[in-house]
This record gives C-alpha cells, structure tokens and sequence, in this order.
C-alpha cells in the first residue's frame, strides 16, 4: 500500500517517513491484496502537540484514525493501533456486507488473527434508537453557527440559503468550525 506522506508545520525527515512505512506495513497482514488506492499520512504540531492523522480508501469504506501526543513516535504508534483495531472490529461486518451484494473477494483477510476471536460475540448491532423530523429553515452559514451554538450542539443541519441545498456545520476538535456541503 502506498502512501503520500506530508508534514503541516513540520519536517518530514527520512526517519519519519521510514517509521511510518515501517508501522503501516503491518497493516498489510489484514487484507486479501494490497489495495490499490494510496493512503494520506499527515503529520502536524499543533500548540506543541505532534499529531498524525491517517487515512485509507478503500472500497466501500474509509478507514481513518488520528492521534496527538507529546512525542510524534508515540502518536504514530497510537494511530496504527487505533487503525488494527478498527480492522478487527469491522471486518467481519464488511466482508459479511460485501458477500451479500454478491462480491466473490473479501475486503479483509478472513480466518482468526489476535484479537478478533470475540468479534462476532461482542459484535454490536447498529441500531436507530430515535428518529428526529423537522423543517430546515433556509439561512445563511453564519446564521446556522449561531443557531448551532445556541441550542448547545457540536452539528446543526440547515438549508444553505445561497446554494438551496442541505448542508451541515459543526464545531471541531481546535475550536473553529467547518461546513459539510453536497458534492
């Protein structure tokens, strides 16, 4: 699996980028073959945190993971874990998902690796607990932050006034704010 590696505020030395080749290699071992899309890697400090922030695409799923730390080593290492994890967790799910459309190869490797014994005992059931109607008062994105902050909520979904589509801000991990439009 390839991936395009890139730094925001900092260096990326060759020792970087080694490690993080090193580390995600052992992602390899869960998949059938190589997937043939590239991966993100980025790397940041922010406010003295070393952050990273890696993203998969692949068919019909995205896996995605991040982590911040006091050292950059260490959040490499977190991410990677967090990404095994979301492997496990999700493979029986998705091979199961593409069998029944009538895919003939998996996604994930299939038989038993360390850890996923337990998948389908602890398996959760995705499952609607609440569904929620209501009529999108067309506004502008500014109007949809103060409405958002107002009812004390972390998203708010509005009919964007200027493009007359259904878009969604919310509020992210460093404070500002982001929208989420149609494509």
């Amino acid at each position: 699996m390839n991936f395009s590696i890139r730094g925001q505020q900092i260096e990326v030395t060759e020792a970087l980028r080694d490690y993080v080749d090193k580390k995600l290699s052992r992602l390899d071992k869960y998949f059938d073959a190589p997937p043939t899309s590239d991966g993100t890697v980025t790397l940041s400090v922010v406010r003295g945190l070393h952050a990273v922030e890696v993203t998969i695409p692949l068919t019909g799923v995205v896996l995605r993971a991040e982590d911040r730390s006091d050292d950059m080593y260490a959040s490499i290492d977190a991410v990677v874990d967090k990404l095994e994890r979301q492997i496990r967790k999700h493979k029986t799910k998705i091979n199961r998902k593409l069998r029944q459309k009538g895919v003939k190869n998996s996604l994930f490797v299939e038989g038993t690796t360390a850890g996923s014994v337990a998948l389908d005992e602890g398996e959760e059931e995705l499952e609607v607990v609440r569904t929620k109607r209501f009529t999108l008062k067309p506004m502008d994105v500014e109007e949809a932050i103060l409405q958002m902050n107002m009812v004390g909520h972390n998203f708010f979904v509005f009919s964007n006034i200027d493009t007359k589509e259904v878009n969604v801000v919310y509020k992210r991990n460093d404070g500002k704010y982001g929208l989420i439009e149609q494509d």
